[in-house]
Order: C-alpha cells, then sequence, then structure tokens
C-alpha cells in the first residue's frame, strides 16, 4: 500500500473541516489564515491533505482568485453538519465532565418571571444546584421559541401551545380572560361568551410566532364558525395592550393578566365559554439530554406543584 491510499483511508480531521468551511466563507487564503492565526503554507497543507483523505478536489486556486469546486460546494453542507455536531457531543461531554456550574439562561415572557411557579422553580434550581449562576433574559413574543432553537436561551418560561421542536413541562392552569378598551359597550359586563366577541377586531402576532399559538390565543376557529378578524399586529405586551386602549381591538389573555397588567383605559372580562390555558417550561427538543436540561426539569418536577 502506497504512502498516497493510506492517507486516502484516513478520515478528516475537524479541525481540517473548520479550515474548509472558514475558507468557504472568505473565498481568500490570506484572510483565511488570518482568521485562523496560522500561515498561509500551513492552511494550504492542511486543506491539500484534506482533498487527498476526501480523495476529491475541493478548491479551485488561481493567481487571481481562490473558489470551490462543484465538489466542494456539494462537500459543504456535510462538513458544516459534522461539525456541529461534534460541537454538540463536546458541549455534552463537557457538562458531564465539569458538572452544573457556569450559567444558565432563563428566557421569560411578559410577567412569566413574577408568577409563583416561576420563582419556586428557580428557587429549586438554586438549592439544587448553588455553583450554577441563573441568568433571566426577557423576550418578546416572537423570540419565545425561536430563542430556544437559535440556543439564546436554554429554557423558557411561556405559555403554550409550542411547536413541534419544543418540549414542555406543564407548570399551571387558569382560565383565559379578554381584555377590551375601556368605552367598549361590553366593558361593564364582567363576563360575555366567545360568540359576542365575534364582531370585534382581535390583536394579532408576526408571522414569526407559531401557527398553532397564534390561532390558540386568538380562539381561532371559533365554535360559531364565523372568521376571525384580525386587526393590528405587536411583537410585545405593552404593544398589545396599547392597542387594545387606543384602537378598540380585543385580545385574550391568561387570567393573571388582569392583576399582572393593569392599565388605563383597558378592561378584562371573563369569558365563560373559552378553554383555559397553561403555563409551562418550555426547552429545544436537541437539548433534551443536556445535563443542564434535566437539572432544570427536576427541579420544576420538585418545586410545582409545591408538596403537600
Amino acid at each position: 500500500m502506497t504512502g498516497g491510499e493510506v492517507e486516502r483511508s484516513s478520515a478528516p480531521t475537524v479541525h481540517q473541516l473548520r479550515m474548509f468551511l472558514t475558507l468557504a466563507e472568505e473565498l481568500h487564503f490570506g484572510r483565511t489564515a488570518a482568521r485562523l492565526f496560522m500561515s498561509q503554507p500551513a492552511l494550504s497543507r492542511q486543506l491539500g491533505a484534506l482533498e487527498r483523505r476526501l480523495g476529491v478536489e475541493l478548491i479551485a486556486r488561481t493567481s487571481r482568485s481562490t473558489a470551490l469546486t462543484p465538489a466542494g460546494q456539494a462537500l459543504l453542507p456535510h462538513a458544516r453538519t459534522v461539525v456541529q455536531a461534534m460541537r454538540q457531543l463536546q458541549q455534552v461531554a463537557d457538562d458531564h465532565t465539569h458538572g452544573l456550574g457556569g450559567r444558565v439562561v432563563v428566557g421569560t415572557v411578559g410577567a412569566e418571571a413574577a408568577m409563583d411557579h416561576t420563582t419556586a422553580v428557580l428557587g429549586e434550581l438554586r438549592r439544587l444546584h448553588p455553583a450554577l449562576e441563573v441568568e433571566i433574559r426577557l423576550l418578546n413574543l416572537v423570540e419565545q421559541f425561536q430563542s430556544l432553537s437559535t440556543g439564546e436561551v436554554d429554557v423558557v418560561f411561556c405559555r403554550p401551545p409550542a411547536p413541534d421542536d419544543v418540549r414542555t413541562h406543564h407548570l399551571n392552569t387558569e382560565p383565559r380572560v379578554v381584555c377590551v378598551s375601556a368605552d367598549d359597550p361590553l366593558a361593564d359586563r364582567g363576563q360575555v361568551t366567545l360568540a359576542e366577541l365575534d364582531s370585534r377586531t382581535i390583536v394579532s402576532f408576526p408571522a414569526g410566532c407559531p401557527r398553532i399559538w397564534r390561532d390558540f390565543w386568538a380562539a381561532d376557529p371559533r365554535p360559531s364558525g364565523v372568521a376571525v378578524r384580525y386587526g393590528p399586529v405587536v411583537s410585545d405586551l405593552e404593544s398589545l395592550y396599547a392597542e387594545v386602549a387606543h384602537s378598540g381591538a380585543i385580545s385574550l389573555q391568561p387570567y393573571a393578566a388582569r392583576h399582572l397588567f393593569p392599565r388605563p383605559g383597558v378592561e378584562f372580562l371573563d369569558v365563560t365559554d373559552l378553554s383555559p390555558c397553561s403555563s409551562a417550561l418550555a426547552w429545544h427538543v436537541t437539548a433534551e439530554h443536556r445535563p443542564l436540561i434535566t437539572a432544570i426539569r427536576q427541579a420544576a418536577k420538585n418545586a410545582w406543584p409545591r408538596p403537600a
């Protein structure tokens, strides 16, 4: 067996794949070498070794330009997948090796940080893992689930329903209410039926919010079969209540909102035939088995509902 055959049979290293990905971004050996803190000759040797190990030419280089070959373009997404997988593998290994020190980023939406169940879960987490630094990050309505998929937060205290790639642990159930403008003819009623709201325009949410979530918080479809009338689009609660007060649109909210978000010009009414809503701890499906997520889920199970 020749030396070339020996090298061809060896698998590429993750380090070589990272070099290839960086070159694919820069398409310039000088800039790539500078980003990787190495010399251009060393970079060329490593990428040449990668090509020999794969048995295919990845880079077309002339004195004037650098480009990926068709084979390089075809292999590019697979190289990204391998590098990302190795990064995740190392993260899991680090979690097991170093334990639950470091930091956990906890997302909250609206006033979820002030809810009793949130306080209880975070208190139990700190009791179980005192070395863990807990950062609370306020999210808007679009970010509440997107931030889990991007990894910007580790878990979120939210109001389901959640999209398919998010897992949840149920914490609490409560009725939903409707908030209306103080000059709405229904404002002094105290309670209404869902059918009485069919003619009202409802505050809507950006397309970045999951469709299943938007539909739930608009009660769409309606039992009456009437098409829901969507109005102003908001991405945060302050804007939502401003629209209710000034545009005359309505919004369905958790029961707790009437105590947590009192606003001039806004009234909260019970809806006698509207299904309840829930509060939950949420995490991304790809983080399911991280020790950090397991620890937070255990804290949630321990803390809420509170032991009798």
